[in-house]
């Protein structure tokens, strides 16, 4: 293929060829790699969708590290913005160690 004896509009259908072609070699890997992970899942006694469920990195919070002694189904991990019940146990005079779970 001589590119240079290509009129524009032969070129510019070859470049939305190409960019479709792209697309699809995308969409193919992608769905390889979705049937590994599956096969990799089963072979563990476990589905795809049991192993990411819930886990968008958005909102994990993780573990809570501290508890209010108070009500303690309220919880903290350490992470981020002290809650107002640490705050006003810290100014109360008791530390985290007195808070951990």
């Amino acid at each position: 293929m001589d590119l240079e004896k290509m009129s524009k509009e032969e070129l510019e259908q070859l470049k939305k060829d190409v960019d479709k072609a792209l697309k699809t070699v995308d969409a193919r890997q992608k769905a390889e790699a979705k049937r590994a992970a599956e096969q990799a899942a089963r072979e563990y006694g476990f589905s795809l969708d049991d192993l990411v469920a819930g886990q968008t990195g958005k909102g994990n919070k993780g573990v809570a590290k501290y508890a209010n002694p108070a009500d303690p189904t309220q919880t903290w991990t350490g992470r981020g913005r002290k809650p107002n019940w640490v705050n006003d146990a810290l100014a109360a005079g008791k530390s985290l160690d007195d808070l951990a779970i």
